[in-house]
């Protein structure tokens, strides 16, 4: 499936075209579009959560997992901005048959998530808006790398939902995130994006800290002796979505993990 993707991924960066009519079919793609000032070439996008100010005019093609495929072709695009785990593997399918240029963007790490914003920024002809952001993000991450290291990571259990538990695994950005903070992922050896996990694993891998989404996740774990003092609040959701504000995000995080630092 890696291999699929990748080749996808070279045969589109072959285009020099540059789009003029694009659809992002994920919240953080959009983001990326508007943050290179490339909002008005946006013809549609799939909702999930609060959109930006310049995207509030925009129509949409669905929600998450809900596309709705003729509403998009009707709008005529000449690129679509795909995160695959947006839609299911079925209209995945039948995207790739519709014979428009499809950008799959699904970043591991901060890394790349800076080489995603500027090759999205040369398929819409922003080039350099797409270079200079790249190195903005590029600086401000070494800042965050600089100033939280340490020799031993706190050990973190990140919550992403309840009830049933959900986590993170290792091979996702929000993993690469925590690093940056001076912190470890205690599930970083699970290979899932978003694996389910019980309250005893969390409990016998001994987290330092546990991060919550919501005031309703942190009084749940008050119940359980010794981890009420453990338990810190993550500011917000912009963690959750790889786009520029990630990092700003991600400089919160860190506040909360080393607030003395």
């Amino acid at each position: 499936m890696k291999r699929y993707w990748l080749a996808l991924l070279l045969v589109f960066s072959a285009q020099v075209v540059a789009a003029e009519r694009v659809v992002s079919l994920a919240p953080s793609l959009s983001e990326i579009v508007a943050e290179l000032g490339a909002a008005d070439l946006l013809v549609g996008v799939l909702d999930g959560g609060e959109r930006p100010a310049a995207l509030a005019d925009v129509p949409s093609v669905g929600r998450y997992g809900q596309l709705d495929i003729e509403r998009l072709l009707s709008l005529k695009p000449d690129l679509i901005l795909l995160w695959p785990g947006s839609v299911g593997a079925a209209q995945r399918e039948q995207l790739q048959r519709l014979n428009i240029p499809v950008y799959i963007a699904e970043p591991h790490s901060l890394d790349q998530l800076t080489c995603q914003v500027q090759t999205i920024a040369e398929q819409l002809g922003r080039g350099d808006a797409g270079r200079a952001l790249a190195d903005k993000l590029r600086q401000r991450l070494a800042q965050l790398r600089q100033r939280y290291q340490r020799a031993e990571p706190v050990r973190v259990f990140y919550q992403v939902w309840n009830p049933p538990l959900y986590t993170v695994g290792g091979g996702q950005i929000i993993s690469d995130a925590l690093k940056v903070c001076g912190a470890r992922n205690v599930f970083d050896d699970l290979k899932l994006p978003a694996p389910q996990v019980n309250i005893e694993s969390v409990l016998q891998r001994d987290p330092e800290l546990i991060l919550v989404g919501d005031q309703a996740q942190l009084e749940a774990w008050k119940v359980w002796p010794g981890m009420a003092g453990r338990v810190r609040l993550v500011p917000d959701k912009g963690l959750e979505r790889p786009s520029g504000q990630m990092l700003e995000a991600l400089a919160r995080l860190c506040q909360v993990i080393a607030p003395n630092l």
